[in-house]
């Protein structure tokens, strides 16, 4: 879903891409689990460079010519795509470089946002796995 707080006119598109993992890797891999984060460290890379987010695609381990991938650049919506960082990217494609080709194949670009991964503690680690699984009661990680 696009966000409009990041929004600006004429600037360029952004789809952002984030790695799903499943919960029960929360304790081993919590960056990859947390995509609420994937997606607020994107989100940050594009709002300093003036990108608007069009997009927020989450997924795991898609072809690199998924349609679904590419839905927002066939359709005119999107310029780029951004991703936290290679593990994230990795995560979400079966082939990051494949991934990678294809982007150049068909001139878009791809960005990894390039930072050092937040670390986590038991109370961090614990309202993420709240906040996962629960989104049927309500619980919406506030």
């Amino acid at each position: 879903m696009a966000d409009s707080t990041h929004t600006t006119a004429g600037a360029p598109r952004a789809a952002l891409i984030a790695g799903l993992t499943p919960l029960e890797r929360l304790d081993a891999d919590p960056f990859l689990v947390d995509t609420r984060t994937q997606y607020a460290v994107c989100h940050r890379w594009a709002a300093r460079r003036g990108y608007r987010v069009t997009s927020e695609l989450l997924v795991n381990g898609a072809r690199p010519d998924h349609r679904g991938l590419w839905a927002d650049v066939e359709e005119g919506n999107a310029d780029l795509f951004v991703v936290a960082g290679r593990r994230a990217l990795e995560c979400a494609v079966s082939s990051a470089e494949g991934f990678i080709a294809e982007c150049e194949r068909r001139g878009v670009r791809v960005e990894t946002a390039q930072f050092q991964e937040p670390a986590y503690d038991a109370a961090t680690k614990a309202r993420i796995h709240r906040r996962l699984s629960m989104p049927t009661a309500g619980y919406d990680g506030c």
